[in-house]
């Protein structure tokens, strides 16, 4: 039994280490390295790309996207909350409609889909068009190249990530218990406050960490709707290896970004097992 088991484990154990451990391992080595005089990387080893990491400059870059990654993560949970209770508690019929249009942005690109918040957001798009024609503005209003439209591409970019372990989570729900809360008197607002959103804290953890990851290494976003004043780390390490060619610091950057992400990875994990406990 353990032959047949190591047996159908054998190429998914392959595809781990050829398409996950083995480029892990060259970025490992990469950012030991030292760049070359017009790019890649050669000797002597050296720990300097590592040092750099201290500098105030990219202090003050990874400070910036943890904010607005943990801004576009609680508007993510604030928007989605009401959307997957409503959702789970919509007639059975009409529950698989909401949920293909909660995925539906899935069906098209990425970059599209951000290059048309560019049209609504420029001074000649759609929402400055309309406020100028109804004469609610005078001169457009500065929506697009901004902090303010970083966040709005994320929040709209990774919100059905939040939907859908939250309805998930929702869809489960003993409703005895919300019944039971009605025959005790509480308010609608009761209910949800102390019987829906305790029983929900996993698939709100559970989403927030789906959204806050891809925020945190978004690089598209802030480089289409940023305009290259709102640089995150995910701009970082997009420069360090196509314009700057400096590959052993964008590796020990992109090592770095992992390491935060699993720290905080770790700790969500341990605080869900002592609550288990």
């Amino acid at each position: 039994m353990n032959r047949l088991r190591a047996l159908f484990l054998a190429p998914s154990a392959a595809f781990t280490v050829v398409l996950f451990l083995a480029p892990m391992a060259i970025i490992v080595g990469y950012s030991f390295m030292t760049r070359g005089v017009y790019g890649g990387v050669t000797g002597p080893w050296t720990v300097e790309n590592y040092q750099r990491l201290f500098d105030p400059l990219y202090g003050v870059i990874l400070w910036r996207s943890l904010v607005m990654s943990t801004l576009a993560t609680a508007l993510c949970l604030l928007i989605a909350f009401p959307l997957a209770l409503f959702i789970a508690r919509a007639e059975e019929k009409r529950k698989n409609i909401y949920l293909y249009l909660v995925i539906l942005p899935f069906w098209t690109s990425f970059l599209v889909r951000t290059y048309a918040w560019m049209f609504l957001l420029r001074d000649s798009g759609l929402i400055n068009s309309v406020l100028l024609s109804l004469h609610v503005i005078q001169k457009p209003l500065p929506l697009l190249y901004n902090e303010t439209a970083v966040v709005v591409g994320l929040v709209y970019g990774y919100l059905p990530f939040a939907v859908l372990p939250l309805y998930s989570n929702l869809e489960r729900m003993d409703k005895n218990l919300l019944e039971a809360a009605a025959d005790l008197g509480a308010t609608q607002w009761e209910t949800i406050r102390r019987v829906v959103l305790p029983l929900c804290a996993p698939g709100m953890r559970a989403a927030g960490v789906l959204v806050f990851i891809p925020c945190l290494g978004a690089y598209l976003t802030p480089d289409l709707l940023g305009g290259g004043k709102s640089i995150m780390i995910g701009n970082l390490i997009q420069n360090q290896f196509t314009t700057a060619r400096d590959w052993p610091f964008g590796a020990a950057i992109s090592l770095a970004l992992m390491a935060l992400v699993m720290v905080l990875l770790l700790a969500l994990l341990r605080r869900d097992g002592e609550e288990a406990l």
